[in-house]
């Protein structure tokens, strides 16, 4: 198999990459760091943040809650704490549900 046939996955990203993947401004996302404990990216010697996926999708759900929900911070903030064990899945799932809608939109659009 060539080099250039694999993707190149990245693992790390900058809140600048998140902030424009959500749209939104990088101050929300360094807000949401201290409302939401579980949310806490790798800083380097300078002190600029490093995403992992992970935190992608902790940030993904804080996002859906609160933003396309309707959920208040502290709404939000018991809504994980309520279900700790399934917040991997739900962020999964929000994820995967938004790569359907954009699939099926695509696929309506398409259509003469």
């Amino acid at each position: 198999m060539p080099y250039k046939d694999k993707p190149i996955v990245k693992k790390y990203y900058t809140i600048g990459e998140v902030a424009k993947e959500l749209k939104v401004a990088t101050s929300l996302i360094r807000f949401w760091e201290t409302q939401f404990d579980f949310i806490r990216p790798k800083k380097n010697a300078k002190g600029n943040r490093k995403y992992t996926q992970e935190d992608l999708k902790k940030i993904r759900l804080v996002y859906h809650l609160v933003k396309e929900k309707g959920f208040t911070l502290q709404g939000a903030q018991e809504h994980i704490k309520n279900s700790k064990d399934g917040i991997d899945s739900q962020a999964d799932l929000v994820v995967s549900l938004k790569r359907i809608r954009t699939f099926m939109v695509a696929l309506k659009n398409s259509l003469p």
